[in-house]
């Protein structure tokens, strides 16, 4: 079974996400554990922990389809040592959130070098982050989100992937989630059968599909090789119909968090429902 979801408000508390995300049709989602630019947040309430739990029991939401995000702010890799310990200790502190919730995985991007160290020690220190954030927390997954490679930032190649996921020291507790549009900017062109596969022999081979916790499901605005990450809905974009019809039709993602990350929220219920009948035709 696919479950087809998006990215919900989390205002005024993380509650109110799996409401969100019922009134939408989706079957999985994603929030904003803390402020998505903030470096400190208030701690949950027990109300607002019991009421997440609540909702997510009575609407039928599992820890296997909750796929929330970490901030924006949050760069496990940086090579200011101020920043990077601000980062740390948020990473830490939505790690233990995620335990208050009852969720299992805990979604982020893996950080950039900002032209300050080499990439291959950027990567290294982004898994030395994720070794003592999984230290100092238990039961929960992170999950490595790929990047369009916009910049300097890390994560664009499954090999780069690859390589924090060799670093870690606990594997049970690491794995990715693969971003459509950031995927196809970043040099995979998924908008044909041929891309579609080979992308996918190159993940199995490099990565390997026992770490795919999620999915981003976005179109790109941009060319593929753009490294420019641009959302676009779905179909509207460079990518297409074609690869979304394919990846709902593959049992090899089942299971799994599918999260749509489009620029318009007046398509969400629409988009859902149509990958929803893509997935019901395979």
């Amino acid at each position: 079974m696919k479950y087809i979801g998006v990215h919900v408000s989390a205002d005024p508390d993380v509650s109110v996400a799996p409401l969100e995300a019922h009134g939408l049709g989706a079957d999985a989602f994603a929030f904003n554990l803390v402020g998505a630019q903030a470096w400190k947040t208030p701690p949950y309430t027990e109300e607002v922990i019991a009421a997440f739990r609540e909702n997510c029991t009575r609407l039928g939401y599992g820890p296997a389809q909750i796929l929330p995000h970490s901030a924006f702010v949050v760069n496990l890799g940086s090579p200011d040592g101020r920043k990077l310990a601000l980062s740390r200790k948020v990473f830490i502190d939505e790690l233990r959130r995620c335990s208050q919730l009852g969720v299992a995985l805990l979604n982020f991007h893996p950080g950039a070098h900002l032209g300050k160290i080499s990439p291959e020690e950027s990567l290294e220190v982004v898994a030395r982050s994720i070794n003592i954030a999984l230290s100092e927390s238990e039961g929960v997954t992170a999950v490595i989100e790929n990047t369009a490679g916009q910049g300097s930032y890390l994560g664009y190649s499954f090999a780069q992937l690859a390589r924090i996921i060799e670093l870690v020291d606990d594997k049970s507790r690491v794995g990715v989630c693969i971003d459509s549009c950031h995927a196809h900017a970043a040099g995979y062109d998924l908008s044909t059968e041929e891309g579609y596969e080979a992308a996918w022999r190159e993940f199995a081979s490099t990565v390997g599909f026992e770490y795919l916790r999620g999915f981003h499901l976005n179109d790109s605005m941009k060319a593929v090789g753009s490294k420019v990450d641009r959302h676009a809905p779905i179909g509207a974009g460079t990518i297409g119909d074609a690869f979304f019809r394919r990846l709902m039709a593959d049992s090899r993602f089942d299971g799994i968090p599918m999260i749509l990350e489009t620029p318009d929220p007046a398509l969400w219920a629409s988009e859902i429902a149509t990958l929803k009948s893509w997935a019901a035709q395979s």
